[in-house]
């Protein structure tokens, strides 16, 4: 229902729209194996569940963008592909996470499989991706940086740190992970809240990228926007630690 992501969706550049696509792709078959529909045990079926995600959801964007007359049933392909594949972005992550959140309780088995370290940083790009995928086609994002002193950006970045680092240990919500006995504060800080800050804001760089938000702009103002943007992405990386 957001304009921008239709406009985008027509506009931009189709070999950055591949790329999305691609790096979308290995997204998924990670969270069909961590969370998916069902109890994967080969790979393969982990990328049958992802492509079947993508199928979903393209059918029901195209379903419910006819209804809202964005597509119109006499445009050209070209005019609604592009559409359809940003709504599968966020769109599929949240098809992949519906049996998780709303299904039965997870297996123990399954459970075990994100007990690692790869496991807790595949999770916080995936939350990332999803949120800032979502927020990243509107107009405020870029007016938000633009209006942006470097100091407010600065103090912006320390907010989405601590909003992580609080998430997930301090906040006392379902899923909180309790800080290693043998660890101190600083080392798990570093560990996993500035280690998933920067992925955050590599998710945020990535997708910017691919919809040609830094055509023009000064080095600091592609900072600024990547740093507006890895506030949500921040959040979204966080919450998928607590929810997956």
């Amino acid at each position: 229902m957001t304009m921008e992501t239709w406009q985008l969706g027509f506009m931009m550049d189709r070999h950055r729209l591949v790329v999305l696509m691609l790096a979308l792709l290995p997204v998924l078959v990670g969270l069909a194996y961590y969370s998916g529909f069902e109890d994967t045990t080969h790979f393969g079926d982990s990328v049958l569940d992802a492509f079947v995600a993508i199928a979903v959801t393209s059918f029901m964007a195209t379903i419910v963008l006819l209804i809202f007359r964005v597509i119109k049933t006499e445009a050209r392909p070209n005019e609604w592909i592009g559409m359809i594949a940003l709504q599968a972005v966020p769109g599929s992550i949240g098809a992949l996470l519906a049996q998780s959140q709303f299904g039965h309780r997870q297996s123990a088995q399954r459970k075990r499989r994100i007990s690692g370290d790869f496991g807790e940083y595949f999770l916080m790009c995936a939350g990332a991706l999803f949120l800032a995928a979502n927020i990243a086609p509107t107009e405020e994002v870029l007016i938000i940086a633009l209006q942006m002193s470097p100091w407010q950006s600065i103090v912006l970045a320390a907010l989405s740190l601590a909003l992580m680092h609080t998430f997930v240990y301090a906040a006392g919500f379902r899923g909180q992970h309790e800080r290693p006995q043998n660890r101190s504060f600083a080392a798990v800080f570093v560990k996993f809240s500035v280690n998933g800050y920067v992925l955050a804001l590599a998710i945020s760089a990535f997708i910017c990228w691919t919809f040609g938000r830094f055509e023009g702009l000064t080095l600091r103002d592609t900072m600024q926007i990547i740093v507006v943007l890895g506030f949500p992405a921040s959040v979204g990386a966080a919450s998928a630690r607590l929810v997956l």
